[in-house]
């Protein structure tokens, strides 16, 4: 047994311990790097908010404690809706975005928990953010700076809420056009507006567009001079009297007190202003009307576009509706798009020539806050009254049009971008893409070319008049008459008849092939094969006449009669029963003409016979002409070459008619390209 040591031992090794541990945290504090503890002798660790990129612990000085960024992604805390996170050397805190305030009136927060974020409403508060020109209008997360009504933004104002101020608005000016000079009553009327301006007040609004209203009809009801001016003029004029009321409409409209203006004329020209003074849902549809027009368009679209400058103003939707406005637009041309075009030549089997305009309804000019509505966002639909035409024929339309100002005819309707939806009871609906001044016209397609249809009526009429002398002078001047006048009378009667049937009804006006028009058809099919059948008849009589003069006179009377009746009836009654059987009798009538369809090969009942006997009479007219040059030189061999040629020419050119050879050309009118 050991002895015990002496009370001094255990004193002596506490004091060994206590001074080895103060030794370890001295030389541990000495290395640590910023924002961290001292963990051991050999690691450090860290404060909260801060870490290494190589671990929790810490065992060289060369490494660092970085501040961890609890706001950036991915985001290790949430401070909930209407809050942002702001980061902090070694923590956080949340903040209320711009436009709101904690309930507490706090201004910070540490989690979503706390988040009593709402607006706050800064228009409430006792020093009023905005200029003494405006009115604030709080919005949800901030708030806006309006101008009074009657007042606009001054030039070079910034969009700003707090640096908006304004000034009184002004008559818009209005620049005249150059035929001012040229017309008294237009100048009398820009008169009435200068003085318009010059006495204008924003609170007498109201009374200033009733009065420019009352002016402009006193204008259109009694043009005067404006008649005596050429369509050009006229066009002109007009573009620049809707133009110029739209701008001044426009701006007048800001310095409204109430939402809605109507005004109606005692001429029945009507004004429809709808304003919106607030911050609205942009989505929401808008309705303005009057007895002339509706209009359905989004608030989004009509307000001011962005490229503007004027984002202050209040947003403007009007209608003004003229029924005299038609009357400076009269003669103005369709301009059509191509695909329109297109599909009535279609529909019409027929080129078009343009149309024949009539304006059913006022002119109704539509303007917005926005200026920028060559192509809007989305569409507008419109429903326009106008006067209940009679039923449209087959070449009639009823069409949306648009007015479209230009250098040089002054202007004139289009159609592109707008289309219609329906009519009936004496309004039709419509949409558009783009904005303008707009009316309803009744429009008759020219589908034939005027001077083409006037030569060929012309044309017919003569021939009728001396077919028709032809057929009396076979008939009565006995002398003459042989085989071959009886050729020649019944060809004139064939041609004749056949002329008169195609002048009076190959146009088919109704627009529906029906009974009427088949029968045209019919009888046009059957009297031109005749016409063909006795002329292949003339070229017989014309080949026994001279090819062989010494072997017989030709055919009998009633071979003749058999031949030219009989064979263009066999042809046309088994066409009329192949149209029956096979095309469910749409053989003979089309839309545009009561003649031979041109589906199926139809037409060849017609162009196959009459191939056939040109091109044998071709045959026999080379045949002839070869035969009576060795005639002339037979009978006179002293006759000089070139009056042997001059009457070997005109015999030639006479029995080119007679033998039907130009007859080539006889189809091409009933072909819509073969204007040769």
């Amino acid at each position: 047994v050991s002895p015990e040591p002496p009370p001094s031992v255990p004193a002596l090794c506490l004091l060994l311990m206590l001074s080895g541990a103060g030794s370890q945290t001295a030389s541990c504090a000495s290395w640590c790097p910023p924002n961290s503890t001292c963990d051991s002798a050999t690691t450090c660790r860290c404060n909260p908010g801060f870490s290494s990129p190589l671990g929790e612990s810490i065992i060289s000085p060369a490494e660092s404690c970085d501040d961890i960024n609890e706001c950036g992604p991915p985001a290790k805390v949430s401070c909930g809706k209407l809050a942002d996170c702001q980061n902090v050397e070694g923590s956080y805190y949340c903040t209320c975005v711009p436009g709101y305030e904690l309930a507490s009136g706090g201004k910070t927060f540490r989690n979503e928990s706390e988040n009593t974020c709402q607006d706050v409403n800064e228009c409430s508060l006792k020093q009023n953010p905005c200029h003494n020109t405006t009115h604030c209008l709080n919005t949800v997360g901030g708030y806006k700076c309006r101008c009074r009504p009657g007042w606009k933004p001054i030039p070079g104002s910034p969009n700003g809420p707090n640096n908006t101020i304004c000034e009184e608005m002004h008559f818009p000016s209005w620049t005249r056009p150059s035929e001012v000079n040229s017309s008294q009553s237009l100048s009398r009327f820009f008169d009435k507006v200068q003085d318009l301006d010059r006495d204008f007040k924003p609170d007498l609004a109201k009374r200033t567009i009733q009065k420019l209203i009352m002016y402009l009809d006193e204008l259109l009801e009694a043009p005067g001079d404006l008649e005596d001016l050429n369509p050009s003029t006229q066009h002109h004029i007009a573009t620049s009297l809707l133009l110029g009321l739209e701008q001044v409409l426009r701006t007048l409209a800001q310095a409204l007190p109430e939402p809605s203006f109507t005004y109606r004329s005692p001429s029945k020209t009507e004004l429809s202003l709808m304003i919106q003074k607030q911050e609205k849902d942009g989505n929401r549809s808008v309705i303005v009307g009057q007895s002339h027009a509706r209009m359905q368009l989004e608030w989004a679209v009509a307000g001011q576009d962005k490229d503007s400058g004027d984002g202050h103003g209040h947003t403007v939707v009007g209608i003004l509706s003229s029924p005299n406005m038609k009357r400076l637009l009269a003669n103005a041309s369709l301009d059509m798009e191509p695909s329109k075009k297109a599909k009535l030549e279609e529909t019409h089997e027929n080129p078009v020539h343009g149309a024949q305009l009539k304006v059913l309804s006022a002119v109704n000019s539509v303007f917005l806050s926005n200026t920028n509505t060559e192509k809007l966002d989305s569409p507008v639909t419109f429903a326009f009254s106008h006067l209940q035409p009679e039923t449209p024929g087959p070449r009639q339309e009823l069409i949306c049009a648009f007015w479209k100002g230009d250098n040089d005819r002054g202007g004139h309707w289009a159609t592109t971008g707008c289309w219609k939806l329906g009519s009936e009871n004496g309004s039709t609906t419509c949409q558009c893409s783009h904005l303008s001044s707009f009316a309803i016209l009744m429009a008759h397609y020219n589908v034939e070319d005027p001077k083409l249809a006037l030569i060929t009526k012309v044309g017919l009429a003569l021939s009728l008049v001396c077919l028709l002398l032809c057929i009396l002078t076979f008939l009565l001047v006995r002398p003459i008459q042989s085989s071959r006048t009886t050729v020649h009378l019944h060809l004139c009667i064939c041609l004749f008849v056949g002329s008169a049937i195609f002048l009076a009804g190959v146009e088919n006006e109704g627009g529906q092939v029906g009974l009427r028009c088949r029968l045209v058809a019919g009888l046009l099919h059957y009297f031109f094969l005749a016409v063909f059948c006795w002329m292949s008849l003339e070229g017989v009589e014309l080949y026994f006449l001279v090819v062989r003069v010494f072997q017989g006179q030709g055919l009998s009377t009633r071979w003749l009669c058999l031949i030219g009746y009989g064979t263009p009836g066999v042809i046309v009654g088994v066409s009329a029963a192949v149209s029956a059987a096979a095309l469910n009798s749409q053989g003979y009538g089309r839309i545009s003409y009561c003649w031979l369809d041109l589906a199926h090969g139809f037409l060849w009942s017609f162009l196959g016979p009459v191939t056939f006997i040109v091109l044998c009479n071709a045959v026999i007219f080379v045949i002839t002409v070869w035969k009576l040059t060795q005639k002339f030189s037979e009978i006179n061999p002293d006759m000089k070459k070139l009056k042997k040629a001059r009457v070997l020419t005109i015999t030639a050119v006479a029995q080119l008619f007679v033998l039907g050879c130009t007859w080539v050309f006889g189809p091409g009118p009933l072909q819509p390209s073969s204007w040769v």
